[in-house]
């Protein structure tokens, strides 16, 4: 998997839609994520409203990105799922799998996380009246990125602790 080593974080975007195939491949990579006894506890909402986007843009101080974005989702979880202390774990699963999907279809993306801050997942559930059941995880932007950089290598043998 090329992406592993090529998907970078995208803040900037062209101003060109995202096509709706594009967008179900990556919520089908999203959903193919493995979780807890398989719970499975993610929900999805994808925004392509721009004054919802702009929103959501001022839900963290670290969401301004989102509003150039011509595409957000929204990942929740449920909170009746079996095991919802592992919910944020299977979350982190799906939404990685959601950028690796987003970086092979040309696309850029950045993870902007919401939870566990209450105040952070309480403003998006207001902006998009998400219901009780359900708790914001991260707010996904997504685009064609503006231009393209290489990833960093992160790789430290340091890092690396061998159990023989």
């Amino acid at each position: 998997m090329k992406e592993l080593f090529h998907r970078t974080s995208v803040r900037k975007y062209q101003d060109k839609q995202v096509e709706d195939e594009k967008a179900e491949m990556m919520l089908k990579g999203a959903m193919a994520a493995p979780s807890a006894g398989n719970q499975q506890p993610w929900e999805f909402y994808v925004v392509k409203n721009k004054e919802t986007i702009e929103k959501l843009s001022k839900t963290s101080p670290y969401a301004s990105c989102c509003a150039s974005a011509p595409l957000a989702f929204v990942a929740c979880y449920r909170t009746n799922c079996r095991m919802p202390e592992y919910a944020h774990i299977d979350m982190s699963a799906a939404v990685e799998n959601l950028l690796l999907e987003a970086d092979s279809l040309g696309l850029g993306a950045v993870w902007l996380g919401i939870a566990p801050l209450k105040e952070r997942m309480d403003a998006v559930r207001e902006v998009l009246n998400i219901p009780e059941n359900l708790e914001a995880f991260a707010i996904i932007p997504c685009g064609y990125p503006e231009s393209v950089r290489p990833q960093q290598d992160r790789f430290d043998k340091d890092r690396i602790h061998y159990v023989l």
